[in-house]
């Protein structure tokens, strides 16, 4: 988590010397359809992990102090569930039990909370019937009430307005509504601006609630400074000294600590990765000499001319010349799609491009295929119902694999791919979403092992779209799945297992684990025990391996997920050194919302997991008293 904090920091930083004191971020929302375009920009389906994402990224944006000329004011978003939208279609309606909300999508928004974010967006959803900027129940008696957040309101872009489409009220009604229910902030629709005099000439809004509103937002304006130094000292510097607090080498280093330790080695069979220098390598694909879209989604200002391609950075490393290009493909073909995501087009027909990448091939020893997405591909507005490689992407690999030289797919995307065919006939994929300015520098230090990639996956990749929603902490059924038995929990034509599930991830290192010790059977009500296992490096790399805890609680009040993620510890290993890993298990970590929504620990058998990923089956067992 120092190392988001750190990224957060940084942006912070550079937000505020361009007088900058707010932004619309962290985005925390629990995403567990790949469907939904907006998986690029949050933590992914795991709500002990989404909650400390949420925490790091509220310390590094606030620093712990609004007066901070290097802190901005964060948001905390989209309040509440919005990544849950009715088949994954943004904006759409979020229909859910109490239970799950509190038990599953609520904690990372409370964590923010918890950590000191002066400001909530509300979600464009609607929950148990009422808008999110509506909801009085949503915004006064659980977030003011329940949590105790003391910072402001705002709504997302026209919120309020759209409410109307909601189809809870007129313009008057709706602006009653969001008033009421507690959104400080109207942001664009000018709403409150219209309405608000009438209604309180009216008695149906009442002046001290908006006067409320009104010391609430004065407040955070107060807690930055503004009201002294309203630009934030931006008057006083000149233009020469706020380029030079822009891009910083420290900056620029960062960015690519955080790239490389973000991707997420899939497969690596025959370890074709790292590459050699020394062979004759192609790159083949329309993102292999890409800057536009290494920035992904909601980059807003930024400036992806300073981005660094792939391509780029291998001149850079070895030198013009050293590698083969080919384009391969268009990342798409249909001409709406194409027209609607602003995507650059190479006039050749779809054979004629793969026909020319073949053919360079064939000349090498090696073929990286640069696939994947589009920024606009990802991102809001941009739910997909097919999430393969779109396009003619998947031809040009199946062409690929038929000149019988191995074949390593670097992927490039904001949200989980369906990638069965490609895990099954490709030799290496490298997940690196969309990696930011210095993406091509990050992937050329993986691809040729100047850096060992050690990311795990945030969320679970399927094997089709038909799996979908599947995560990892899902609840068991009466009938569990039984691989021969037909009248159990199962598809006919497809496993239930998913592709990669959430924590996968492998490196250029091997690791071996130890069964589960603990320190007792038996633990108190108001006790601890410890966990631990042996980690040890089998390979012949030097390698940093994320360790994973994972507790089920075997009986509950109400029924319990198979497996939740607890903790987590980064170990960073020599070749053929070994460690103890150790977890202390607390009360807090088996406690659960219960039927009347207090928060809980009971007693009875758990079950302690440590391993490489969710789907580890190391545990040990013990018994709450």
């Amino acid at each position: 988590m120092g190392l988001i904090e750190r990224t957060a920091q940084t942006a912070a930083r550079e937000a505020a010397a361009d007088g900058l004191s707010w932004t619309f971020s962290p985005m925390v929302d629990i995403a567990r359809d790949p469907r939904w375009g907006r998986v690029a920009e949050g933590a992914g389906e795991d709500p002990y992990l989404g909650g400390e994402v949420a925490r790091a990224m509220v310390k590094g944006y606030q620093q712990g102090d609004l007066r901070n000329p290097n802190a901005i004011l964060a948001c905390v978003k989209h309040f509440a569930m919005y990544g849950a939208a009715e088949a994954g279609r943004d904006y759409n309606t979020t229909d859910m039990s109490r239970q799950r909300m509190y038990n599953e999508y609520l904690p990372p928004y409370k964590a923010a909370v918890e950590a000191g974010a002066g400001s909530v967006m509300t979600s464009f959803n609607e929950i148990d019937g009422m808008p999110a900027t509506g909801n009085k129940w949503l915004l006064d008696d659980l977030l003011r009430g329940q949590w105790g957040f003391s910072g402001f309101v705002v709504t997302d872009y026209t919120a309020i307005s759209e409410m109307t489409q909601h189809g809870v009220g007129d313009k008057t009604k709706v602006a009653e509504l969001a008033i009421n229910a507690g959104s400080d902030m109207d942001m664009v629709s000018a709403y409150y601006h219209d309405e608000l005099p009438a209604l309180v000439r009216s008695g149906k809004v009442k002046e001290a609630t908006i006067d409320a509103s009104c010391r609430r937002i004065l407040e955070a304006k107060y807690k930055l400074g503004l009201f002294s130094d309203p630009y934030r000292g931006l008057r006083a510097k000149s233009e020469t000294e706020l380029a030079g607090q822009m891009m910083t080498p420290a900056a620029l280093a960062l960015s690519k600590e955080a790239a490389v330790k973000s991707m997420v080695l899939l497969k690596n069979d025959g370890e074709v990765l790292p590459l050699s220098a020394s062979k004759r390598i192609a790159f083949v694909g329309p993102l292999v000499q890409n800057q536009r879209d290494l920035v992904g989604s909601w980059s807003a200002a930024g400036d992806w001319r300073k981005a660094v391609s792939l391509w780029n950075a291998l001149e850079e490393k070895f030198g013009k010349d050293k590698f083969l290009y080919a384009l391969g493909c268009n990342l798409v073909d249909d001409e709406p799609l194409r027209t609607t995501l602003n995507l650059p087009v190479d006039s050749r027909t779809p054979q004629e491009l793969i026909s020319e990448a073949v053919q360079v091939a064939q000349r090498a020893d090696v073929v990286v295929a640069v696939l994947g997405e589009s920024q606009g591909m990802s991102g809001e507005a941009a739910s997909r119902t097919d999430i393969g490689l779109l396009g003619n992407q998947a031809e040009l690999l199946k062409a690929l694999k038929k000149t019988g030289k191995p074949v390593v797919l670097v992927l490039m995307n904001g949200r989980p791919l369906a990638l069965q065919w490609e895990n099954d006939n490709l030799d290496a994929i490298l997940e690196t979403w969309f990696a930011g300015t210095q993406a091509g520098h990050a992937i050329a230090d993986v691809l040729f092992g100047d850096a060992n990639p050690s990311g795990k996956l945030t969320v679970t990749f399927p094997l089709n779209a038909g799996q979908i929603p599947i995560f990892y902490n899902h609840k068991n059924t009466g009938r569990p799945f039984q691989a021969r038995q037909k009248f159990t929990s199962k598809y006919l034509d497809a496993p239930n297992e998913p592709l990669y599930p959430f924590g996968f991830g492998l490196g250029y290192s091997a690791f071996k684990y130890s069964e589960v010790a603990l320190s007792s059977p038996e633990m108190a009500m108001d006790g601890t025990i410890e966990a631990s296992v042996t980690v040890s490096n089998t390979g012949k790399y030097a390698g940093e391996e994320v360790v994973q805890l994972y507790i089920r609680d075997l009986v509950g009040s109400v029924t319990r997920p198979v497996k939740e993620l607890k903790g987590f510890k980064k170990i960073l290993l020599k070749p053929g050194e070994s460690k103890e890993v150790k977890f202390t298990v607390t009360p807090n970590m088996l406690a659960f919302y219960n039927a009347d929504l207090q928060f809980a620990a009971e007693p009875g058998d758990f079950h302690v997991f440590i391993g490489e990923s969710s789907a580890t089956n190391n545990k040990a067992a013990f018994t709450m008293k």
